[in-house]
């Protein structure tokens, strides 16, 4: 599960790697866990800058699908934020569905500030012959080319088989349809070493039948296309990953504030079989 700007990137071929930079592709497809994560949120820090006295949340993420069918990702961030003299809630909804083998890639975000629709962003992308084609359709529909890259499913493979690799750090250019999905980021990964949890650590107890299994750090910056890696992040996002796909212990680094989010609850859903109709 890969969020940032406060919307969906989930989140995980032949991946695109940037000049100079050694990455893999995966042998096997990881085995991703469909599954239904909640999450609950907290400010950890803000800036003077930001504006913002106080902010909780809550946010759910579900994944489902296979290898064969696709991928498909619900994802609902609330937040309530307190600036002192307001409070406002922004609720942000969005629905992917990824199938990485045709290299086909779906999104529809809303969101909405205080119940009332803010944005709405719909479109699709496709990835061939060196090229991103993504076609959107709201808010205005137009035609927009991009250099190749990573969906969001397909970088979590890639995440996952660099941390099993022992590859510790490695940059991609990843689409996820969020902002307003007309352009793709450069990301920068670095992969701890594979740790078990501590004793006493109360968010692995949440994990369930997961709880005592390892996990991987896992830091991810994400930097405009125009400006490359030497400038600064414009979001970046820790979490500890299990080979599964299932995070937890998440910092979300906005720069001029930054959230944690702990989780609450795991739901193991049940998997989908190859053999039944494709999901879309």
């Amino acid at each position: 599960m890969f969020v940032r700007n406060l919307a969906v990137a989930f989140a995980s071929g032949v991946v695109f790697v940037l000049p100079g930079v050694a990455s893999a592709v995966p042998a096997t497809v990881p085995n991703l866990i469909s599954h239904r994560a909640v999450y609950d949120l907290e400010l950890k820090d803000a800036s003077d800058r930001s504006g913002i006295e106080g902010m909780t949340g809550r946010m759910v993420y579900e994944f489902t699908g296979s290898s064969c069918k696709g991928y498909k990702t619900d994802f609902r961030f609330v937040t309530q934020i307190s600036t002192g003299d307001t409070v406002r809630m922004t609720d942000q909804q969005t629905t992917t569905f990824e199938d990485a083998g045709s290299k086909k890639f779906t999104f529809e975000t809303k969101s909405f500030t205080d119940d009332k629709l803010d944005k709405e962003v719909t479109g699709s992308a496709a990835d061939s012959n060196g090229t991103m084609t993504v076609d959107l359709t709201k808010p205005d529909a137009r035609k927009i080319d991009l250099a190749a890259g990573e969906f969001p499913t397909e970088h979590m493979f890639q995440v996952i088989e660099n941390a099993k690799l022992g590859k510790r750090i490695f940059e991609s250019r990843v689409f996820d349809g969020s902002d307003d999905g007309d352009e793709s980021l450069i990301t920068s990964t670095l992969v701890g070493k594979q740790q078990t949890p501590a004793d006493g650590d109360a968010d692995a107890g949440k994990a369930g039948d997961f709880a005592k299994t390892p996990f991987w750090p896992v830091t991810i910056a994400y930097y405009n296309d125009k400006s490359g890696t030497d400038s600064l992040p414009i979001y970046r996002m820790s979490f500890k990953l299990y080979e599964n796909g299932i995070t937890r212990d998440l910092t979300m680094d906005y720069g001029d504030f930054v959230l944690t989010g702990k989780l609450a609850k795991l739901d193991i859903l049940q998997p989908e079989s190859c053999e039944n109709k494709p999901m879309r």
